[in-house]
């Protein structure tokens, strides 16, 4: 628990550097649009979606619903559905992939669950 403790602080951090430049960006280029705010914070659902791939499960519903909804419940204290999760998704890939290379490029990150 504590590698997902220090996984989210990581993430964290980038996203309190990344994200005001992100919006930004998307404000200057007119892409940025209304958005009702989450429960789940960019953090969180990019933490999830990097422990998912370093997890043993071969399949997000079944890491979300066996480990995620079972086990990480009070670290995560306002989950969603998962299909509400898979709704979040696209909007975090160019964060998570920004945050792969510039924190993860060649080296395993977190390996040790």
């Amino acid at each position: 628990m504590d590698s997902l403790l220090v996984l989210f602080c990581d993430v964290d951090n980038f996203c309190k550097a990344f994200l005001p430049y992100w919006n930004q960006h998307l404000l200057a280029s007119g892409q940025k649009q209304c958005q009702r705010t989450r429960s789940l914070t960019m953090s969180e659902i990019m933490t999830m979606l990097i422990a998912f791939h370093q997890s043993h499960y071969r399949d997000s519903k079944a890491d979300y619903s066996q480990q995620v909804l079972r086990h990480w419940r009070a670290e995560f204290p306002k989950l969603v559905s998962y299909h509400r999760l898979v709704e979040y998704i696209p909007s975090e890939l160019v964060p998570l992939l920004v945050y792969l290379r510039t924190r993860c490029l060649g080296r395993l990150c977190y390996t040790s669950w």
